[in-house]
């Protein structure tokens, strides 16, 4: 299998992790704010926005460069 075949894999696995990373630091953001620190949760929050915001255009070339030629 040629490297560039592995290359789509590759982003996709990148992303799947980028995306689980994302969900564990939001339970950790909601346990944080539960116990009384909800300065420190809206900033993660605001950080995770990024993650957010990028996410469409990851999805996006991930088809392009997954789908058959």
């Amino acid at each position: 299998m040629p490297s560039t075949d592995l290359l789509p894999s590759l982003l996709f696995k990148i992303n799947e992790n980028q995306l689980a990373l994302e969900a564990a630091i939001m339970e950790l953001t909601l346990w944080v704010e539960q116990r009384g620190s909800a300065d420190v949760a809206e900033n993660v929050r605001s950080a995770l926005v990024t993650i957010d915001r990028n996410e469409e255009f990851i999805k996006m070339s991930l088809a392009v460069l997954m789908a058959p030629e």
